[in-house]
């Protein structure tokens, strides 16, 4: 039987109310099934909605599970975020004080929380490396580019599926046009630099008709796979910033930090915007 459940939707990873990226949190999923699960992502017909569980691992301090229009995510990182803040703000209390541990289809995620702001430790991909010839000009074509534009892509799926091609400045990033027609299963990234001395590092783009989402405006994943990748490699040392959204009209702000045993952390922004009851 329906019942109202405690509910509160997130804006992440701006610092700008509506101008991030929203997710909507069911903070009790108890007694839901998975078909409920998909009704309610369906409807409100956001990048992620996320139930809110009891763990089922001593060390979790909640578990979630994340639904996309298109289906269930074993993780997704605005999700995250966006999740652990609406807990913390309904009342959870991690074990590890300033860490939240949070259980996925993915495993556990460690949250660290620096005042207001919260950082997800980025999870290990399950697929790297090169993309393969065939699949990379499907992009290439897709994204109505010249294979010389491409400096370099990578296979960074930490769940979702994605891959992600480097271009070599973030105006290119921007220009592109998607036709999804040419690549309807695909889960995608750009990401291309701005000048040195800029606010941001880089800008990037995130799409994923795969899931019924021609693009995500700000994406903590793709963010967090492309970091370990550009750190990993060398094609960036220390901390750094990316922006995301602008094509949609959205302003993220991503900040990408590495600890000294290489763990890649992604934080930003969150803000309540709805908090209420949602009858499910």
């Amino acid at each position: 039987m329906a019942r109202y459940r405690p509910f509160a939707q997130v804006d992440v990873f701006s610092p700008l109310p509506y101008r991030g990226n929203p997710v909507a949190v069911i903070l009790d999923g108890e007694g839901l099934d998975d078909a409920a699960m998909q009704e309610v992502a369906q409807w409100t017909n956001l990048s992620e909605t996320t139930f809110v569980l009891p763990p089922t691992r001593a060390e979790a301090d909640y578990r979630v599970r994340i639904f996309a229009p298109g289906g269930e995510l074993p993780f997704a990182g605005h999700p995250t975020r966006g999740t652990a803040h609406a807990w913390i703000e309904n009342g959870g209390r991690p074990h590890g004080g300033s860490l939240i541990v949070q259980e996925c289809a993915a495993g556990l995620i460690e949250v660290r929380r620096d005042k207001d702001i919260l950082s997800f430790a980025a999870p290990a991909t399950r697929r790297d490396g090169d993309l393969e010839a065939e699949f990379l000009s499907q992009v290439v074509e897709a994204f109505g580019i010249g294979p010389d534009q491409v400096l370099d892509h990578q296979w960074v799926d930490n769940g979702p599926g994605w891959a992600v091609l480097r271009l070599a400045t973030a105006q290119q990033v921007l220009d592109l046009t998607p036709d999804f027609s040419k690549i309807p299963e695909a889960m995608v990234g750009a990401i291309g630099a701005y000048p040195e001395g800029s606010e941001h590092a880089f800008e990037m783009r995130t799409f994923a008709p795969g899931l019924g989402i021609a693009e995500d405006p700000v994406c903590g994943s793709m963010n967090a796979a492309v970091g370990q990748w550009l750190t990993r490699t060398g094609q960036v040392a220390g901390s750094y910033r990316v922006s995301q959204g602008a094509k949609l009209g959205r302003a993220g702000d991503i900040t990408i930090t590495v600890d000294d045993d290489g763990t890649v952390w992604v934080s930003g922004a969150t803000t309540t915007l709805f908090q209420g009851t949602a009858l499910v």
